[in-house]
């Protein structure tokens, strides 16, 4: 060895295994003269090398300039050795074992070089719905445990033969060491059956199934159709009669269903798609991304009811990609499960499930060891914003800002609804994918194993809990019962708080930055006093929290039945700024009125009075079912959460005047806060409503007014606090038109606004504001 040569150990971190890491390492090494050997172990990738100086100084540059699409570089960890390695040449060695320190990589959709061969005719693996390679395919999906090997995964099923284990072992191949890596002679089959199971298609041929699953989508059939990360509900979207029929199966009537299309072309004759829209659709993440509807070639009304967007996704999976080849329609894709229950991802529970739904099942023995939905993202201000972070971005770690212990392991259980749990270990936050509602028997089940999955997966042994403070959700009950179970302490977090550290968390404000600002606007949160909250302005950090400002608290008259029917939330509000006998003589001749007067309004009055069953809350999410109700939008019941405030920014989009003025609220301070009084705003719309004003442009008013309220009132609490950065989320903002007014207002007074992108600002990442939290506190006891 010579003189001038050195030996060197290199550590990697970050999501480097299952992407082509160790095969880039090996090439590059050997671009760069160098020798030494490399392998993936439990804290990510590991390099002994030796050569001179400038050829190792050389080869870091370059593997930090050209890794893997799917890798992302964390750490570079360099130290010089006398130990030179037992080689002339480079070497891949096999994965050693040891405590978890790496990340599972989320699934990818098929690359470009997967998608040409299976449309070659020539290549062998023509027409394979199950091609993939290290740049594509399935990740979390299909993994039991790391490292990140084909034997921890559900592909141990299927030896490969000698061709795809040839691919497999050579590192100049794009299949080296592709987990999942298969063919048609060694891998998953896929067949297709009717609703009673009888096969319809011969199970030992490739391209049969996909076709006659095509055929049967032409003919108005709907098919469930397992995927990558569950099943899918798919029917024509062009048939209305297709549609409808789904929607009736499927017990979902109103909630808009998510497409998926061939290509971009077509995508576009149904929806406006900027560059940056096109370049997230064609991504390796492959989200569904919500697309404002073109006028020249519409979709059935049944496809998104009262949405003036549509939500759409490309063939992300090479099944996908082959069913959808000859199809210049887009096909409804949605979740395969009625609603409010979790997808299926077994074909036996599949069969059971889904049979009195599909008119047929496009089967495969690839077993699907995680359930993971489509990630949905929708642009706000310019940016992408994920509203459910799940295939393609789950379970991606969170690097955590300046100023956290990197020593304490925290495990955050999340909230009730749209429920992520949180992982913290080693300064990094893993944010579980998105599991759905837990009121749901089977969700809940879902959320107890991907607790037990995540835990294994990590090994991680957390010293301590944190949960919400809402005593029912079935999060803190289990948060409680591990607490006992494993003797650990428990830390309770106010809901609003967390949604204000997950923003701040999200954009890496340290834990040394002071205090923020916070809005937090979403349908409901168990409040500090014992109320319901919902429409905050929080003086902030991770430690605490101090509640500046407030809507104004009004009665849910019946509790959760307000909820459900935006009636409810018309009449509260409407007693509360009047009384009724008042609105009955002033509004009197509104039909509106007359309506909500058809109703037990003195039982209501009753129990608003009395607080009987009618507890007090200022949820910003019951404003708007209360103007939704009031407009006769979704008045007397809603079918999906959030229903009425989507179809009021629907109506509002298409009453946008920019020379309007929103409607006023009145800003009073009561004691030590702020209350933002809606009942100016309730006479100007009862006004509006007198002179034939439009509900659409009411909507636009509405909005226009809340925004500029919020917004002049935090930028006043800033001033008077000597605050400079205002933190944006909850549910609330993921209403676009309201986000925009809130965030470019605040902007434009010279403020700091932090905004939710990776992380959804709905109760998707509430954990990791609990984890943070927990965290701080566990520092600062420390």
């Amino acid at each position: 060895m010579s003189d001038l040569n050195i030996a060197e150990r290199i550590r990697v971190r970050g999501l480097v295994q299952g992407v082509g890491f160790r095969p880039t390492v090996w090439r590059l090494a050997r671009e760069s003269g160098l020798n030494g050997e490399v392998w993936n172990d439990s804290q990510g990738v590991e390099i002994h090398i030796s050569g001179s100086p400038g050829q190792i100084d050389t080869f870091c540059r370059r593997l930090t300039e050209e890794p893997p699409p799917l890798s992302r570089i964390d750490a570079i960890e360099r130290s010089r050795v006398e130990e030179f390695p037992d080689t002339a040449e480079f070497l891949i060695r096999e994965s050693r074992s040891g405590d978890i320190r790496t990340g599972v990589v989320p699934d990818a959709a098929i690359c470009p070089a997967c998608r040409n061969e299976i449309d070659d005719r020539e290549n062998r693996r023509f027409g394979y719905p199950f091609t993939n390679c290290t740049h594509c395919g399935p990740r979390l999906s299909i993994i039991e445990r790391i490292p990140y090997d084909r034997c921890n995964t559900s592909m141990r099923h299927f030896p490969m033969c000698p061709a795809c284990r040839s691919e497999y072992e050579d590192p100049a191949d794009r299949r080296f060491h592709a987990q999942p890596n298969a063919c048609p002679v060694c891998g998953p089959r896929v067949w297709l059956v009717d609703s009673s199971g009888e096969m319809l298609s011969d199970p030992m041929s490739v391209e049969n199934p996909i076709i006659e699953a095509s055929h049967m989508l032409a003919a108005g059939r709907i098919l469930a159709i397992k995927g990558i990360g569950g099943f899918h509900l798919a029917c024509d979207a062009t048939n209305a009669e297709a549609v409808s029929r789904l929607r009736e199966r499927k017990g979902r009537y109103h909630k808009p269903f998510a497409l998926m299309a061939r290509e971009l072309s077509v995508i576009r004759r149904y929806c406006r798609v900027s560059d940056q829209e096109a370049a997230l659709l064609s991504s390796s993440a492959a989200p569904i991304v919500l697309l404002q509807r073109a006028e020249h070639e519409p979709l059935p009304e049944s496809v998104a009811p009262a949405q003036t967007s549509l939500g759409f996704m490309l063939p992300y999976t090479p099944l996908h990609h082959l069913l959808l080849k000859q199809w210049d329609r887009p096909l409804v894709m949605t979740s395969g499960n009625r609603i409010e229950e979790p997808q299926c991802i077994d074909n036996q529970e599949a069969a059971k499930r889904l049979h009195p739904l599909a008119d047929g099942l496009l089967l495969n023995d690839r077993e699907i060891i995680n359930r993971v939905d489509d990630s949905v993202v929708r642009f706000m201000g310019g940016q992408p914003r994920l509203l459910r972070r799940a295939r393609g971005y789950a379970p991606a770690p969170i690097p955590l800002p300046e100023g956290f212990d990197h020593t304490m392991s925290v495990l955050a259980l999340g909230g009730e609804l749209k429920n992520t749990f949180c992982l913290i270990n080693r300064g990094e936050a893993i944010l579980s994918q998105h599991l759905g509602d837990l009121e749901n028997l089977i969700s809940y089940q879902d959320y107890l194993k991907n607790l037990h999955l995540y835990a294994d997966l990590y090994q991680h042994r957390p010293s301590c809990l944190v949960s919400d403070l809402h005593p029912n959700y079935r999060s803190t009950h289990r948060a409680k019962e591990l607490a006992g179970e494993e003797d650990l302490p428990l830390i309770q977090v106010q809901h609003h708080h967390a949604h204000i550290a997950s923003v701040m968390a999200e954009n890496g404000w340290p834990m040394s930055g002071g205090k923020v600002l916070g809005i937090s606007l979403d349908g409901s949160g168990y409040g500090g006093d014992g109320t319901i909250w919902g429409g905050e302005i929080l003086l902030a950090d991770y430690l605490d929290f101090q509640r500046l400002g407030s809507l104004t608290p009004i009665a849910l008259p019946g509790g959760t039945q307000a909820i459900r029917q935006p009636w409810r939330n018309a009449f509260s509000h409407l007693h509360s700024a009047f009384g009724w006998e008042n609105v009955r003589e002033r509004w009197g001749e509104l039909e509106a009125v007359q309506w909500l007067d058809k109703q037990p309004v003195e039982t209501l009055i009753r129990m608003i009075e009395g607080g009987l069953n009618s507890p007090l809350s200022s949820s910003c999410g019951r404003l708007f079912d209360g103007v939704a109700g009031i407009l006769g939008i979704c008045r007397e019941s809603i079918s999906y959460e959030g229903q009425a405030a989507i179809e009021l920014e629907a109506a509002a989009v298409a009453g946008r005047l920019d020379d309007m003025r929103g409607y006023p609220l009145r800003v009073d301070r009561q004691g030590e806060e702020w209350r933002m009084d809606p009942a100016p705003l309730w006479q100007a719309i009862l006004e509006d409503l007198l002179s034939g004003q439009t509900r659409e442009v009411i909507a636009w008013r509405f909005h226009l007014g809340l925004a500029s309220t919020i917004s002049q009132t935090a930028i006043h609490l800033a001033e008077r606090s000597d605050i400079g950065t205002i933190a944006l989320s909850g549910g609330v903002f993921q209403n676009k038109t309201l986000f925009e007014l809130v965030q470019d207002q605040l902007a434009e007074s010279g403020l700091c606004v932090l905004t939710h992108q990776t992380i959804p600002a709905n109760d998707g990442g509430l954990s990791l504001g609990q984890a943070v939290i927990g965290l701080a506190k566990l520092t600062r006891i420390k």
